[in-house]
């Protein structure tokens, strides 16, 4: 007779975990408490037969948990935090959390996370890294003309951390404390630069024989650093049903609210990747000429704002992101040029 498949709910947290397991009926077979470790967590699950389902939320630090479980042979589900409601429940505690997860799965009403392969959230990691480096220089070139702003010093030229505005740094009259504090961040710039080259390199070998991201460079507005965002970001696109999916996906949609006949559309979602809402938005200003994504942002900013415009620009523009990942090409694009 063959076994029951079991399930297994894992509320993972960063240094226990709490982990039960029940059987196809819902009955509790054990509930326990582990330190955080690879083989005592594969103990567990080893427990709980050939191949169960197993299902953990998304949060700080699944990777390691995902890939034990998925060596152990068991069908990793991973939950959604914001899609899973856990209801106004008067006892709120690690048992409680494990079971509701195995239960939203038994009875189909989990609301799951894509689980990206390692070779994929490698990439994310350098790309991400990469991102991260970059809004940190800015906030240190940002402090360089706070001290300026401070000490009067009008800013004589359009780049003041390129050539002419390191020779306006380097010669301005600032005070001892205020010189101090500019030539430590002339350090902190020239090391996080190199960083940031550093970065890009390893993430254009990463991407050098990927199609997908070749493709939508074609797309005006969108280089190199914005492709290998959406490339690491997006994943595989086949997981979406099409265009709409990926940018509802990436928080790019209005809010839905429907009950019996009153319907409600808000602002966008802003629920999915920030990084890669930021990216669209970022290649629609960087549109030159009446490109079909300027055109629709254009004619959106003057009805409804220019908030708005670039919103429907970025949707548009994922579109084009998504048939260049699925198909290695645009074909719309080509048939333009």
């Amino acid at each position: 007779m063959q076994a029951q498949r079991e399930y297994v709910g894992v509320d993972l947290h960063r240094r226990r975990s709490v982990i039960v397991r029940k059987d196809a009926a819902g009955e509790t077979l054990e509930s326990v408490q582990i330190v955080n470790d690879p083989l005592a967590l594969a103990e567990v699950v080893g427990r709980a037969g050939e191949a169960p389902e197993v299902v953990l939320e998304a949060c700080y630090g699944w990777y390691w948990a995902a890939d034990v479980l998925a060596e152990c042979g068991a069908r990793v589900h991973l939950a959604h935090p914001l899609g899973n409601n856990w209801g106004n429940r008067r006892v709120k505690n690690d048992e409680r959390d494990a079971a509701d997860l195995i239960d939203l799965l038994r009875l189909g009403r989990l609301a799951e996370a894509y689980i990206a392969p390692p070779a994929q959230r490698e990439l994310r990691e350098l790309v991400r890294h990469r991102a991260k480096l970059v809004a940190i220089r800015s906030g240190l070139k940002a402090q360089v003309h706070a001290i300026l702003a401070k000490q009067g010093i009008a800013v004589e030229v359009t780049d003041l951390f390129g050539r002419a505005g390191r020779a306006q740094l380097n010669t301005a009259p600032l005070d001892d404390v205020y010189r101090l504090r500019v030539d430590s961040f002339l350090v902190l710039l020239d090391g996080f630069s190199t960083e940031i080259t550093r970065f890009a390199a390893l993430v254009e070998d990463h991407l050098a024989d990927d199609a997908g991201y070749r493709a939508i460079q074609t797309i005006p507005g969108v280089g190199p650093v914005l492709a290998a965002i959406f490339v690491a970001e997006i994943g595989d696109v086949s997981r979406f049903g099409g265009a709409p999916q990926l940018a509802s996906w990436a928080g790019l949609t209005p809010r839905h609210r429907e009950s019996d006949t009153h319907v409600s559309r808000g602002h966008i979602t802003k629920q999915g990747s920030r990084l890669v809402r930021w990216a669209a938005v970022e290649a629609v200003g960087r549109q030159r000429g009446a490109t079909p994504v300027a055109v629709l942002n254009h004619r959106v900013a003057d009805r409804r704002g220019k908030s708005i415009g670039r919103v429907a620009g970025a949707r548009k523009l994922l579109a084009l992101v998504y048939y260049g990942l699925r198909d290695g090409e645009i074909r719309c694009l080509a048939k333009a040029g």
